[in-house]
């Protein structure tokens, strides 16, 4: 019996959820699970369809991307999780989807307004969108370089990667990051329909202003600080 099985059975059940949200079709995304104790993670294999993948179809990679145990090529986005893992160390898990909002928000490179409350229940900023990479990056080491991507974006907004769990890369798409596979998948599930109202808003009113500083911080606090009520205890 593999020494990885339940590794590969969460993040098997992690990339489950992302067609069982509606988050992909086909083979689109993948999501990642890691064992720092062991230095490795387990992802997707690269261009497996859903519906016929399977716990023993993980794939088990180091953080220099090498395959440890799997028969399947991983994901073409391993780099890009190895790369976040190694310079994020909160990080238990991490997805890639292709989902409809936050993929036209990246399209359009534009962040993502905090305009109600529902985005401050679990953000007290925007969602970013990195711009898009330049073409001698492009033509590099692309997946790689996402990685790097995502990380100057976060340096250069000021951005805590532990409070924002979320990012959208110009052009391409949303990854989203927690401290499981599981949580990172909500994020996936919280970030579509965080874009989704947004997008509506602005249908609505292109005008819409955004939400005023005392309802951000007081939404954020009920429910995340130290004196926070929401929920059961």
């Amino acid at each position: 019996m593999s020494k990885y099985q339940e590794l590969k059975r969460t993040c098997y059940e992690a990339n489950m959820e992302l067609p069982a949200q509606g988050l992909v079709i086909f083979t689109f995304g993948n999501v990642s699970a890691v064992d720092r104790q062991e230095g490795v993670f387990a992802i997707k294999p690269s261009g497996v369809d859903y519906a016929v993948l399977r716990p023993e179809d993980i794939v088990i990679v180091d953080f220099d991307c090498q395959v440890v145990e799997g028969t399947m090529r991983p994901s073409s986005d391993t780099k890009t999780h190895a790369f976040l893992y190694r310079e994020w160390s909160e990080i238990g898990g991490i997805s890639h989807t292709h989902a409809t909002y936050s993929v036209a928000w990246a399209q359009a490179q534009q962040d993502i307004p905090i305009f109600g409350t529902t985005h401050a229940d679990y953000l007290t900023s925007d969602i970013p969108c990195a711009p898009p990479m330049g073409d001698e990056l492009i033509k590099g080491n692309y997946e790689h370089m996402t990685g790097q991507q995502i990380v100057d974006c976060f340096t250069e907004k000021g951005l805590s990667y532990q409070e924002v769990e979320m990012v959208l890369l110009g052009n391409h798409g949303p990854f989203t990051w927690g401290k499981t596979a599981a949580k990172s998948v909500f994020n996936s599930k919280l970030l579509e329909e965080l874009a989704r109202m947004a997008y509506l808003t602005l249908q609505i009113n292109p005008d819409a202003p955004r939400l005023k500083e005392a309802l951000i911080k007081k939404h954020w606090e009920r429910k995340h600080g130290k004196d926070a009520y929401y929920g059961q205890n």
